[in-house]
C-alpha cells in the first residue's frame, strides 16, 4: 500500500505508542539520558513529531504518570464499590496501592528515577489524584456509617485524617524506603488501618 493511501494514525493511539516507548527507553537507559530524540528513534519518527502531542520529555513523563495513576484509581473505585464490609475494604483499598507500587514502580534504580521525576514535574496531576482517592475513601466510610460498622462522624474529614496517617503507604518513595529496611508492608498495613478505624468503631 502506498504512503499516501496508509490510514492516518489515532492520534490518542500516536500518544499510547510514544508513553509506551518513553517508558521502555526510561527503564532501559534511565530517565536522564534519554532524549526525545531517541523516543522519535525507537518509534521511527521525527522529534519534531514527538513534540506535536507533547511539548517536552517532563511532558511525556506527566502522562505516564498520569496513567498509573488512573489505573490506581480504577482498582480504588471497584474497591470502593464492592460488597463486603467496609473495614476490610478500606484494607483492601491500602494493599492494592502497595501491590501496585510493587508491581509497577519500585525495586529498580531506573524506574525509581521515572517516579520522581514524575513527583518532581506532576504536583497538579498528583493533586487531584489525591482528592480522587480521599473520595474513594469517604465512599467507603459512608457505606460503614449507614451500616453501623463506624460512628456517625464526619466521613470527609474523617477520610481526610485517615489518607494523612497512612501517606507511608501511598507515597511510592516511602514504601520504597519500607522495602528497602525489610518490613512487612502487608502487615503493617493491616495493623495500621485497624488502628485508625479503632478510633470511629462503636464501643461495646
Amino acid at each position: 500500500m502506498s504512503a499516501q493511501h496508509q490510514p492516518r494514525a489515532n492520534p490518542e493511539d500516536t500518544r499510547a505508542r510514544i508513553i509506551d516507548t518513553a517508558d521502555g527507553l526510561f527503564r532501559r537507559l534511565g530517565f536522564a539520558k534519554t532524549a526525545v530524540a531517541d523516543i522519535a528513534a525507537e518509534l521511527d519518527m521525527s522529534p519534531a513529531n514527538i513534540y506535536r502531542f507533547f511539548a517536552s520529555k517532563n511532558a511525556i513523563v506527566e502522562a505516564l504518570c498520569q496513567r498509573h495513576l488512573g489505573t490506581i484509581e480504577s482498582e480504588a473505585w471497584s474497591i470502593a464499590r464492592s460488597r463486603g464490609p467496609a473495614v476490610a475494604r478500606v484494607e483492601r483499598l491500602f494493599l492494592e496501592i502497595v501491590a501496585y507500587f510493587k508491581r509497577h514502580l519500585l525495586g529498580d534504580e531506573r524506574v525509581m528515577e521515572i517516579v520522581m521525576a514524575a513527583i518532581e514535574h506532576s504536583w497538579e496531576a498528583i493533586g487531584t489524584h489525591k482528592d480522587t482517592m480521599r473520595t474513594v475513601l469517604e465512599l467507603i466510610l459512608r457505606d460503614g456509617i449507614e451500616g453501623g460498622e463506624f460512628e456517625p462522624v464526619d466521613p470527609r474529614e474523617t477520610a481526610d485524617t485517615i489518607m494523612r496517617a497512612m501517606t507511608c503507604y501511598t507515597h511510592p518513595v516511602l514504601v520504597a524506603e519500607c522495602m528497602d529496611e525489610g518490613q512487612d508492608l502487608d502487615a503493617e498495613v493491616r495493623k495500621s488501618v485497624r488502628f485508625l478505624l479503632r478510633a470511629i468503631t462503636p464501643r461495646g
